[in-house]
């Protein structure tokens, strides 16, 4: 396993860099994406989207480029979607004013509200499109915030529904306050969006989505609550349409954080695998883990810690020759001093467990 820093705090013009998103295209081409916010390590405030390439597994980087910048606003929460059958790199992503906090705009006292928007690349990140708004078929009139991802979303592979792509998102009710995980779903290849099934309970927040083998979703979900820090999961057997069997996990602690669920590389005999990573202390944001399945979920018999001291937000990705990326936010008095890149193999991850 090797480890790298691609963005450290206060260079290159911007007070601090968060929320880490991967996407590897067909080409094999890595985009690291990320939220460069200018003044200062607030949610809110003047925050660009950034992306930085790589055409070598990760082992160099291009200099970054803005993808998206709106003035004193934010542009954040970037949530990447590759469509492996046009080869277009899809990104998700919500805008607010700069000026307009979380709390205000939960509220309703915010002059503006969390707005959806999607951009696109057709040269692996290179170039990006103008930003799409899709906020009128991506988000319910009753609710107040509103977030993509963090992290990457997946386009399934079986059954009725092949071919979708589906972001997981959250967001708040505003008569009720309370938090869901949700869906937004394309059926055409990324030009339209529309809202998927929400968590039958509320108290959950970020979350990313897999496609298990016998075709059901499995959800994976931030737990808002102060007394259970474990994480939430649920199923979908309708590709994301509607969404049950809500229940904690009570294997995978969490300090109330974003975490990452993906589908990993197959072991060497061809069995499938899944990854999850995430601060794994329940107390504070360190610990930054990499866990391995080779039972679809039903247990985490393997586990890598990549990060013992202070870490926040990850994505994970594989190559084509299944090399694992883990891109997470890291540092040594907190959590938001650098971004780094791990990279290893199954062998790797399954040797630490």
């Amino acid at each position: 396993m090797d480890k790298s820093t691609i963005w450290a705090s206060g260079e290159q013009g911007y007070h601090t860099y968060r929320i880490p998103a991967l996407a590897v295209t067909n080409a094999g081409t890595i985009l690291a994406i990320c939220e460069g916010r200018r003044d200062s390590s607030h949610d809110t405030g003047t925050i660009d989207l950034l992306v930085k390439r790589s055409t070598d597994g990760g082992a160099s980087w291009s200099d970054q480029s803005v993808i998206w910048t709106d003035g004193e606003n934010v542009c954040g929460n970037p949530a990447p979607i590759v469509d492996r059958e046009t080869g277009t790199v899809w990104l998700l992503s919500t805008w607010n004013k700069g000026s307009d906090h979380e709390g205000m705009i939960i509220d309703g006292t915010s002059e503006d509200t969390r707005r959806v928007f999607v951009m696109s690349s057709e040269d692996d990140g290179l170039t990006w499109s103008a930003a799409r708004e899709i906020t009128a078929t991506a988000k319910q009139p009753d609710w107040s915030w509103y977030a993509t991802g963090p992290g990457s979303g997946i386009q399934l592979k079986h059954g009725p529904h092949a071919g979708r792509l589906v972001m997981a998102c959250d967001h708040i009710e505003k008569e009720s306050r309370f938090y869901y995980s949700h869906v937004i779903i394309s059926d055409d290849h990324g030009e339209t969006w529309r809202m998927g099934g929400s968590t039958p309970r509320a108290g959950v927040n970020e979350c990313q989505v897999v496609e298990l083998t016998d075709g059901r979703l499995l959800m994976n979900t931030r737990n808002e609550s102060r007394h259970i820090r474990q994480r939430q999961e649920a199923f979908s057997d309708d590709g994301g349409e509607t969404w049950r069997d809500q229940f904690v996990r009570p294997d995978l602690f969490e300090p109330i954080c974003q975490a990452s669920l993906q589908r990993g590389p197959k072991t060497a005999d061809g069995s499938p695998t899944l990854l999850f990573a995430n601060p794994s202390n329940p107390d504070d944001r360190s610990n930054l883990t990499v866990r391995g399945s080779d039972d679809e979920g039903l247990t985490w018999s393997y586990a890598r810690e990549l990060q013992p001291g202070p870490a926040a937000y990850s994505d994970l990705a594989v190559l084509g020759d299944g090399q694992i990326l883990c891109l997470y936010e890291a540092g040594n008095d907190n959590p938001y001093e650098r971004i780094d890149l791990a990279r290893m193999t199954w062998d790797e991850l399954v040797t630490q467990g």
